[in-house]
């Protein structure tokens, strides 16, 4: 149906540049892409990396556009997981009832399917969702947020251990990025532990310090000493663990 995704566009064709990222946006959903480049979805909208206009979110995942009836993406996740050959690389997405499952952007065969179908136990109308691997969960898992509920699914037996994270705020969207776990609420964020949902260190932080290139924007930022930073020529750089 050309015709209605071009009427579709020039109707619509601005609203990305209207999306502004650095004015605090709630983001419905995160999850990073096969090469570990971080997707923001807001709408039907994507905002790609941590810098640049939003896009139509059906230009890099056509069938999502395909049910009219599904509303936001509500939770996306990266499923990277060496022990898991067959779904290595997939990119899942929660819409309402359904979840979506590409493959290179590819809508997999017989999706969408029931959230109940393919994760038996985990609710529909999700809030967030983020893959944790082993050995940072106990088994390959994928963490589901809904409201104060947590839920710890596991891949192999799709047992579901729920939990309730009480030092951090309820989730919007969360995010496995860098080997840590990232939760958003609105644009403030905690890093936490997958495990046992705590939270070390001064948070919430603001988003827009640490994962999206704003200038100044808040008195408490300190963006001349960031830019500044941004100017040294390093030697060498390495990670922590």
């Amino acid at each position: 149906d050309h015709g209605h995704d071009h009427e579709h566009d020039h109707e619509h064709g601005h609203e990305g540049h209207d999306l502004d990222r650095c004015a605090g946006l709630e983001m419905d959903a995160v999850a990073v892409n096969e090469e570990g480049i971080p997707y923001f979805f807001k709408g039907d909208h994507l905002f790609k990396g941590f810098h640049g206009h939003a896009e139509f979110s059906n230009k890099s995942f056509a069938e999502l556009d395909d049910h009219h009836h599904l509303g936001h993406v509500d939770a996306a996740f990266h499923m990277h997981f060496e022990d898991n050959p067959d779904d290595h690389d997939r990119m899942f997405f929660f819409l309402d009832n359904k979840v979506f499952s590409f493959y290179k952007h590819k809508l997999e065969d017989g999706y969408p399917k029931d959230i109940s179908e393919v994760f038996p136990g985990i609710p529909d109308h999700l809030d967030a969702a983020v893959e944790c691997p082993h050995p940072e969960c106990p088994n390959d898992s994928v963490i589901f947020f809904k409201g104060d509920e947590i839920y710890h699914f596991d891949l192999k037996s799709k047992a579901v251990e729920e939990k309730e994270f009480k030092s951090m705020p309820n989730c919007t969207s969360a995010f496995r990025f860098m080997e840590h776990y990232y939760c958003f609420h609105g644009h403030m964020f905690s890093k936490f532990d997958p495990k046992t949902g705590e939270v070390h260190g001064k948070y919430p932080k603001e988003a827009r310090d640490y994962f999206m290139r704003c200038s100044k924007f808040s008195n408490s930022s300190d963006h001349v000493e960031r830019e500044r930073c941004s100017r040294v020529h390093l030697d060498a750089i390495t990670s922590d663990d």
